[in-house]
């Protein structure tokens, strides 16, 4: 049995039962608060210091409904007077239900966040809400760590995020993974670990993996690096290149318009691309390219389609589509296709 709380407590335990057992579906009496603060908390208390402390936590700003009734009670003298009861409360969250779910499913499904930090994180989450919203994400909770992880992953995110806010420069090492599963730093022709002087601009997610769009110090265009193969960070106190000195940045980094040209996050310039497609699959075609893409010369059955795209992630996604698109310009692009589709046909022959 666990000692009687003091009194000056039950203003937190009452806020801690709302937290923990209410929400719009699922509310409270006082009676109900009572009898929870007596089993739970040890602590024995009555209706009117119940009301008392809801009343102040409303007053202090905490966000709690309730309903409010009235009915007639006689007084001392007998007289009929009107008496407000309250009851059904429950606290208002910063999240609903089906917000906390949305957020755990994007940590099920990234791709670079450990997998003791994606277990924690969720934890957290589910910390936000209350018994009844546990109970039903009980089966994520032993996820499988079946992803390579990098553990300085939110050090680097942290880091980065400082570079950019103060506009300066970071160091850092880049890796590949090999056969044992495991990250490798890129090495110069010396044999030597390489050293990255970068600028960073944005951080953004896509594909399921954190990228940092900045320029690599020694050359003049923009570039992209997978987070989670970035180790060894190291924040400089030299500022960044100004954006309007990288190509394709000259006039600013227009996130949207830059994500939509580079598809798999690919370095290089982007090419105005056409290609004939099959109109069933216009809708993987706005999911990969946005809203931008041009359409013309339709049919029944096929539709042009007008695209500016990286060169070498328009390649790999030519290739993924090969099935259903056929790329017509640049001809330097149907050259390189081309090629690879007669270099995988001969794999095949073999």
């Amino acid at each position: 049995m666990y000692a009687a709380q003091p009194k000056k407590l039950i203003i937190m335990n009452i806020l801690d039962i709302l937290k923990r057992y209410t929400d719009e579906d699922h509310r409270l009496s006082q009676k109900e608060i009572v009898e929870i603060l007596d089993k739970e908390y040890n602590m024995k208390t009555d209706r009117k210091a119940v009301k008392r402390n809801l009343m102040n936590l409303v007053e202090f700003g905490y966000d709690i409904e309730y309903s409010e009734s009235v009915r007639m009670i006689k007084d001392k003298e007998g007289e009929l007077v009107e008496s407000y009861t309250l009851s059904n409360f429950y606290l208002n969250r910063d999240f609903t239900s089906g917000e906390l779910r949305l957020l755990i499913d994007s940590l099920l499904f990234s791709k670079h966040i450990p997998y003791s930090q994606c277990k924690e994180l969720i934890e957290k989450l589910e910390g936000l809400s209350n018994i009844y919203f546990t109970s039903k994400v009980k089966h994520i909770r032993n996820l499988p760590e079946n992803q390579p992880s990098n553990s300085q992953l939110f050090y680097i995110i942290e880091t980065l995020d400082e570079a950019i806010s103060k506009g300066l420069q970071v160091q850092f090492t880049y890796n590949n993974y090999d056969i044992d599963k495991k990250l490798h730093p890129r090495k110069n022709s010396e044999g030597k670990v390489r050293e990255y002087i970068i600028n960073p601009y944005q951080i953004v997610a896509t594909n399921g993996r954190y990228y940092l769009v900045c320029n690599y110090d020694k050359y003049d265009n923009a570039a992209h690096y997978r987070i989670d193969r970035i180790t060894d960070i190291k924040l400089l106190d030299t500022p960044a290149k100004p954006k309007s000195k990288v190509k394709g940045l000259e006039h600013g980094l227009d996130l949207p318009k830059h994500m939509a040209e580079h598809i798999y996050m690919f370095s290089g310039e982007s090419v105005t691309v056409k290609f004939i497609a099959k109109r069933y699959i216009v809708s993987e075609i706005i999911d990969w390219f946005g809203k931008d893409v041009k359409f013309s010369d339709a049919t029944d059955d096929e539709v042009t389609v007008t695209v500016k795209v990286n060169e070498t992630a328009m390649q790999l996604w030519a290739l993924q589509y090969a099935k259903h698109i056929k790329v017509i310009s640049p001809q330097s692009l149907v050259d390189k296709i081309k090629n690879d589709i007669a270099i995988a046909m001969k794999s095949y022959e073999e």
